[in-house]
């Protein structure tokens, strides 16, 4: 039996570093581990999604549309961007902060952040969706670089990880993590 996670966001919000994370928590916990990376031209602001599969069962590294047991988005437009790979019953753990692209800042199609929320809400079930109020994490850490890991935490504990728990993402923010930021991290991973 295999959990398949796919991690979305923009460039300069730490999708890979937080997938990583995920792999490696999992391979502490014994699991075979299949990840995938996209980040083509992205640069800050472009799109951003890992494919993290773990446990038996994952052949490929990339999950096919409709088996993703959840999505964790580090913005709400790219939540929705992946929606089409969530399964029957998947969750979504989301941050509730948008990064508006450029192309809406310079006169394109406007960033409408109330109604990528209510798509999201319309799309999954309201026991399957978990929004972090971003701004009371980086508020409580300080800065909000650390929001992936905030994340991944509110991910864990919300049982969208599978197995993986938040003691195995602590384990792998020790073993990956510049030292300078571990505590930071630890603390993310418990907000």
């Amino acid at each position: 039996m295999s959990t398949n996670v796919i991690l979305a966001g923009v460039g300069g919000q730490g999708a890979v570093l937080a997938s990583k994370l995920l792999a490696r928590a999992a391979m502490g916990r014994g699991l075979p581990v299949k990840t995938a990376e996209t980040i083509g031209m992205a640069q800050r602001g472009g799109s951003v999604f890992s494919h993290v599969r773990m446990g038996e069962g994952a052949h490929s590294p990339l999950i096919g549309r409709g088996r993703a047991d959840a999505i964790v988005a580090f913005e709400p437009a790219e939540a929705v961007r992946q929606l089409a790979f969530l399964r029957s019953g998947g969750m979504v753990v989301a941050s509730d902060a948008p990064v508006v692209p450029v192309s809406a800042a310079t006169g394109g199609p406007a960033y409408d952040l109330p109604a990528i929320m209510s798509y999201l809400r319309e799309r999954v079930d309201e026991k399957n969706l978990v929004v972090v109020d971003a701004a009371a994490a980086a508020d409580a850490l300080g800065t909000a670089k650390a929001l992936n890991v905030v994340l991944l935490g509110a991910a864990a504990r919300a049982g969208a990880l599978g197995p993986v728990t938040v003691d195995d993402l602590a384990d792998a923010v020790r073993a990956l993590v510049n030292p300078r930021f571990v505590d930071l991290d630890l603390r993310a991973l418990n907000l």
